[in-house]
Formats: C-alpha cells, sequence, structure tokens
C-alpha cells in the first residue's frame, strides 16, 4: 500500500520547501504564525485526514474533520493510545533527543493505556477528582486570583498573560494537588515549556518530575486530605512511579489548558464585539463566555495522538498498522460539515472537541472551566473599566505543535486599592463601576453536543447594597427577596 509518506517531489519542485515528500510541517515559522491557515490548506489540498510532518520531519497524520476526529477517539480497537505501536520508534526514524519526547514516550498512565488497564489508572483519576471540594475549590480561586490582581491594581497597566492568566491554574492546581509550597516562577515556565518541542523541553520534564515524586514520597509517609493521597490510597494499587506520572498529567493538563483559556476569554471580551455586547447586555454569562472561547480558540490545538493497530482507512485515506495521528481539536471545531459559519454563536453547544472525545476525553473540564469563569469574573468585579492597552493586531502569539496562546495582553484601568484576600471582595473599593462590565453569572445552558459533561454551578457575584457591579438577570423576578439572593450567592462563592 503506497501511502503520501512514500512519495518524493520531482527535482526542482516548489513543493521540496515543505519537506520530504513535499509535506506541510506542523513545526517552523508557517506553522508557528498562522496554524489555522496550515490547516484549511491541508482540508483543501487532502480533505479530513492529511499527511504532515512534526519535528523532524516525522511523518504522521492530523485529522481535521470532526467526525473523523470522534470516530478516532471512540474507535480504540483501531485507533491506540500506547505509543509503543509508533512503527517510527523502531525503525530509528525519531532521535532520542526529539523535543516531543516527552510528549510520545510511553509511560505508566491512563493516557497511554487502552482496555482494563486503562479503566483501572483512569478510574483512580477520575474519582480522586470526583472528591475535589468543589466550594472550597472555587473560594480558594477566588482569593487567588484577588491575590494577583493586589499585585498591580495599583498601577493602571498590567499584562495579563505574564501577570495573572499563567500564574492562577498554577496556584490552584499546586494547592489541589497538596504541594501548594512548590509553586514559583520556574514550576510555571517548565509546565509551559515541557510541550512545545523545544530544547529544553526534556530538562523541564525533569524538573517537574522532581517536585511531583517529592510529593509522592511525601504522601507515602504522611496522607493528607489531598488529590495526591486519593492516588495513592486507591485500590487501583498505583505504584510511585503511576502515582507520579499522572499527578504530572493532571498539573499539565490542566495548567496549559487553563491558562490558555483564561488568556483567550480575556482577550476575546476585550476585542471582539460579540461579547462586549452581550456582556453589557446581560444576555451572555461568563460560563458562556468560556464556552464559546472552547470553541474559537481552544486551549489545546492539537493532540499526539493515536496509533494505527491495524492497516485501515480513515476519511479516504489509507493508514498503515503503527502510523501515528493527531487528534484536530482546532481544525475540528471550524469543520465546515459541521460549522458552515465560523463566526456563528455556538452558545448552548458542548459539540466542540476542545476536551478530546471518547475514553480519552479530559475526566477534569470542569475543574478547567470553574478556575477560569470564577478568575476572570474576580478580575472583571475588581477593574470594571479594564481595556486594551495597544491595537488588537500589536497582539503576539507563541505557536507549537500542540498549543497556541497570548504571549502577552497588555491592558490599562483606572487604579484601584488593593483588597484583604481572606474576605469577599468589596465591590464599593471600585470606585468608577462600569456598565459594559457588569456580568450576570448563571448556569450555562444545557449543551447538545455529541457528548455534553454536565457542568458544575458557576460562581456569581452577590448585588452589593451599595454601586452594585454585578446584577439579577433581567429574566428574574424584581420581587425576588434580596436576602435569600443574596444567601445563595454566597453558598456559590463559597463565602
Amino acid at each position: 500500500m503506497t501511502t503520501p509518506f512514500d512519495q518524493e517531489p520531482p527535482p526542482e519542485c516548489p513543493a521540496h520547501g515543505l519537506g520530504a515528500g513535499g509535506l506541510r510541517r506542523l513545526y517552523g515559522a508557517e506553522a508557528e504564525n498562522d496554524p489555522m491557515g496550515v490547516y484549511e490548506k491541508l482540508r483543501a489540498e487532502h480533505g479530513p485526514v492529511a499527511p504532515v510532518l512534526i519535528h523532524g520531519d516525522v511523518p504522521a497524520w492530523l485529522v481535521l474533520g470532526h467526525t473523523e476526529n470522534l470516530y478516532m477517539t471512540r474507535t480504540p480497537s483501531l485507533f491506540s493510545r500506547d505509543s509503543r505501536r509508533w512503527a517510527r520508534l523502531h525503525d530509528g526514524s525519531i532521535a532520542p533527543d526529539n523535543p516531543l519526547t516527552p510528549v510520545f514516550t510511553w509511560q505508566p498512565m491512563c493516557v497511554f493505556a487502552d482496555g482494563a488497564e486503562h479503566e483501572r489508572t483512569r478510574s483512580a483519576v477520575t474519582e480522586a477528582i470526583d472528591r475535589i471540594d468543589t466550594r472550597g475549590t472555587r473560594r480558594f480561586i477566588n482569593r487567588y486570583s484577588n491575590r494577583l490582581v493586589n499585585d498591580f491594581c495599583e498601577g493602571g497597566l498590567a499584562d495579563l498573560v505574564g501577570r495573572f492568566a499563567e500564574h492562577l491554574p498554577m496556584m490552584v492546581m499546586c494547592q489541589i494537588l497538596g504541594m501548594p509550597e512548590e509553586y514559583s516562577e520556574r514550576l510555571v515556565q517548565a509546565a509551559r515549556d515541557m510541550i512545545k518541542g523545544t530544547e529544553t523541553a526534556i530538562a523541564s520534564n525533569a524538573y517537574v518530575m522532581a517536585a511531583l515524586m517529592r510529593l509522592v514520597a511525601a504522601r507515602r509517609a504522611a496522607p493528607e486530605n489531598d488529590f495526591a493521597t486519593r492516588l495513592i490510597q486507591h485500590p487501583a494499587g498505583m505504584t510511585d512511579d503511576e502515582v507520579g506520572q499522572h499527578l504530572r498529567l493532571t498539573l499539565i493538563a490542566s495548567y496549559e489548558t487553563t491558562a490558555n483559556l483564561i488568556a483567550n476569554v480575556l482577550r476575546m471580551v476585550l476585542t471582539d464585539p460579540r461579547f462586549r455586547a452581550q456582556l453589557s447586555g446581560g444576555h451572555m454569562t461568563v460560563p458562556e463566555a468560556v464556552e464559546q472561547t472552547l470553541w474559537d480558540e481552544p486551549p489545546f490545538t492539537t493532540i499526539l495522538g493515536r496509533w494505527a493497530v491495524c492497516d485501515t482507512e480513515l476519511g479516504g485515506q489509507q493508514i498503515k498498522a503503527g502510523d501515528a495521528l493527531l487528534v484536530g481539536i482546532a481544525p475540528a471545531n471550524v469543520d465546515p460539515v459541521v460549522r458552515p459559519d465560523p463566526h456563528a454563536s455556538m452558545m448552548g453547544n458542548r459539540a466542540h472537541m476542545a476536551f478530546s472525545g471518547g475514553a480519552h476525553e479530559c475526566p477534569g473540564q470542569d475543574v478547567g472551566r470553574a478556575i477560569a469563569e470564577v478568575g476572570v469574573d474576580a478580575l472583571l468585579m475588581r477593574l470594571p473599566d479594564i481595556e486594551l492597552a495597544v491595537e488588537e493586531h500589536e497582539l503576539r502569539w507563541n505557536s507549537a505543535l500542540m498549543s497556541r496562546h497570548l504571549m502577552e495582553l497588555p491592558v490599562k484601568f483606572q487604579p484601584q486599592p488593593q483588597q484583604d484576600v481572606t474576605r469577599p471582595p468589596d465591590p464599593a473599593a471600585s470606585r468608577r463601576p462600569q456598565p459594559e462590565w457588569e456580568v450576570t453569572m448563571s448556569e450555562p445552558k444545557t449543551g447538545t453536543g455529541s457528548a455534553p459533561v454536565p457542568q458544575q454551578p458557576a460562581p456569581f457575584q452577590a448585588p452589593p447594597q451599595q454601586q452594585p457591579v454585578a446584577y439579577i438577570p433581567a429574566q428574574r423576578r424584581p420581587s425576588a427577596p434580596k436576602r435569600l439572593w443574596q444567601s445563595v450567592s454566597r453558598w456559590w462563592r463559597g463565602y
């Protein structure tokens, strides 16, 4: 069976600039500057499944179609998560120092397993997530958000990526895992670096794993009520190595996803007329804004990967046993078959691929949503007149194989005083409330997608007695008892 990987372009052909076989690279200048443009070129040239080259000019398949991605992720009998099946690992095509090594190297954890072994290890993770104290989590998300805002609220200028979006998820996840003392700038940067495919990715992975293995040793000796202890004590009987690897999986997946999500939500709220108009009119809640962002700017653009169990066909392409395939999250979200108008509102629809699909769909997605929703809400409450400090076209992006994120999000605002982070936020401290940032918080609409996941109730801000910034949605009757509404608000917030 002949595949595009076996073909070479004729001499002097312009295709030589693309890579071996005339295939497009998913790394390098073009892919990093305009990944969505590359995806659409691939779709036009090959259809829903396209041959590509990843780092080191290693061949793989990028799945672009929404239907094809769902089929691949839901059919482990044909498309396995076990990277040891990758034929290129056995024929010498992949160098030992390939920058994607931390991503694809087989490890004893659920994302590289199928069947009974996957169920054993994933059950430990999902049950540990299910036991997270949702109310308490919202409380310290809000507290950490306000602590970060305190660091820059008096200056009137800030970079919301470097000062807020990159740090809030790490602070929260270190608390959830049970290692708040490990939170540091170096841990933040190592977590961001290790999936980029950079020359320092392997060293960054080692730094993160060292911190996590210290946590495993500490919890073996002295259990506490945290995520790490739940993994250790789960009936699955994980080894220390398995616990450490699953802690890494939980930390990195949740961190990268949520950091990108927060930055993307804030950028769209600041620049997209759809968000501004609907938020100011009270028709779009922050959870709905988050969901729209998951369609338009998913935190992960692709995921490596799946490996073909046998020779098969997908999207009109002949896939050989041992071939690597990438889940095309971003291209699937704009597949014309399911979304003819890429600018259309997807409110109420959770059929996006932002958290992958099938048996390996992200189990912690509601934790990520909560961090983004509470964090964005807290920021907008503290800085009600916030606006972009540069022109939108001046914003810069950093793209890698698996993700695309803002490098900076400069904003300006009226300087505000610091607040006591141990108490509920005082809206009266913001002396210039702006109607355009009056955000109502309510439970988002039920999804109509292929695999809807019940969402935890989203927190909302109680209406203060003076100068209200958040208010009761218009569809609620004005005669609703104020004291009851305030007590419900406090319960949702976790105060």
